[in-house]
Order: C-alpha cells, then structure tokens, then sequence
C-alpha cells in the first residue's frame, strides 16, 4: 500500500506530526514474551515511520519515546530501554547523514546515562545541518515539567527586574519551551488503543487533531500511518471559528 492507496494530498500533510508510541508491552504479552522484547519491535516501527514521514514530506515529526513517569518502571526495563535506544542512535546515524534527517531532543536529558546522553549529543552534532525533516525525540520528558521550567526561568527575569510580568504573551512563553523554534504539532497520533495525553505536549497540542487507533505500536507501520494521515486530511481545522467564515476566507 501507499500513500496515494489512501488518498494522502501531498499539498495538504501536516507540518508537523507528533506520536505516543503506545502498546509495546502488552503486544509483547500477547506473545508470550517479555516487556523489552515488545520494544525491540517497537523500534522497527521508529525507522519505518521517521523513512516515511521523509519519503512524503513531513518536516516535523516528534515522537514520545521515554516520558518523565517512565522513570519509575522496574530497573532491568529502563535499562533494556536506554540499551534500545543507544543502538538505535548508532545504527541510524548514516541513514540520517544520507536522508538529510535533523535529530533533537526535549526533555531533562541529564537524568539519561552518560553514555546515551553523550551518544545523543554527538548524534544531534553531526545532523544539524540537515533539514528535510526534524526528528525529535521526547526522552525523559513530561509536559508539566517543561512548563514549569519555562515557568520559572520567566519568573527569575521578572524578580530581577528585566521582565515585566504584563509583558510575558503566548510568544515569550512558547520560547522558553523545549520545542522552541518548531511549529506546534498539527497531528497527534496514539497507538495501542488508550485515549489520553498522558503529560505530553499539553502547551503545543492545544490546537492538534488527535488520532487513537487501536494498533500496537510494534504493528503501526507506513500503511497505518498514511491513513491517519488522510483522516487528518479529511477534518475541517477551524481555530475557533465557524465553518461559514472559513469558506469566506
């Protein structure tokens, strides 16, 4: 199947994409097989997904990979995670290099191991130039942390005297946020049947359209994903506005 199977408009794609990848571990369990076994597939689903959002045209595309809470699973698990992904920054660097992928982070990257966090650092280095599509990868991120660290940062500049709190808007806000200087998702997709945030770009996804399918995240490939695709293509975004107004504009 491809893109034009589903009727995906070329002229009409999202700008900017963002996913919880939801499921891995219960379709693990529906295979007999442990936690991490599900996230090795997962990552599967990662190459595919970022190859086709390139391959379209997406030039936005977030991905939720290791939220703040994710912290409190069991040890061998956050582990086996970090492991995961360590591999995965090594193995897809030249496919980066090649496909002109930009890679950045949101996140408290300092609670990471040092050698993810250095593995991350050099890969986010040797991308930057690239610019057909922005890979960001939300690793030890929660959406209330971020705002209360932009939060914060706004406040010391007003007890300092070098901001005036009238003057704080949506703009000098959305610059303190970790996404500063990406556009806010157009598309939110979630994986594995639940139909929640789950602390995840509360700030950026005010305006999104939000897609819940009941596939797996190790199962939600391009053909899956060119139909989320066309159904965002197919809603009326009005920002507030009636539908009588947008056909006068």
């Amino acid at each position: 199947m491809s893109a034009a199977d589903v009727a995906v408009d070329r002229q009409r794609l999202p700008r900017h994409v963002a996913i919880i990848m939801d499921g891995n571990g219960r379709w693990a369990r529906g295979r007999l097989q442990p936690r991490l076994f599900g996230h090795k597939a997962g990552a599967d689903s990662v190459r595919d997904i970022v190859e086709a959002s390139r391959e379209i045209g997406i030039p936005y595309l977030t991905l939720y990979a290791f939220s703040s809470e994710n912290w409190r699973r069991p040890a061998a698990e956050v582990s086996g995670l970090m492991a995961i992904l360590q591999r995965y920054l090594e193995a897809e660097l030249p496919r980066m290099l090649e496909h002109g992928i930009r890679l950045r982070t949101i996140g408290d990257s300092d609670r990471l191991p040092a050698d993810v966090r250095n593995r991350l650092q050099k890969t986010i280095a040797a991308t930057s130039h690239n610019s057909r599509l922005t890979l960001t990868l939300a690793l030890s991120y929660g959406s209330r942390d971020e705002l209360l660290r932009a939060v914060r940062r706004l406040g010391r500049r007003c007890q300092d005297g070098s901001l005036l709190p009238a003057a704080i808007d949506e703009t000098m806000l959305g610059q303190e946020l970790d996404t500063d200087g990406m556009p806010d998702p157009d598309l939110l997709i979630r994986t594995g049947g639940e139909a929640r945030l789950s602390n995840f770009l509360l700030w950026q996804l005010s305006y999104a359209e939000i897609y819940f399918t009941d596939v797996m995240w190790p199962d939600f490939r391009r053909e899956i994903y060119y139909q989320a695709l066309a159904d965002y293509q197919s809603r009326e975004r009005r920002f507030g506005r009636t539908g009588e107004q947008l056909q006068t504009d």
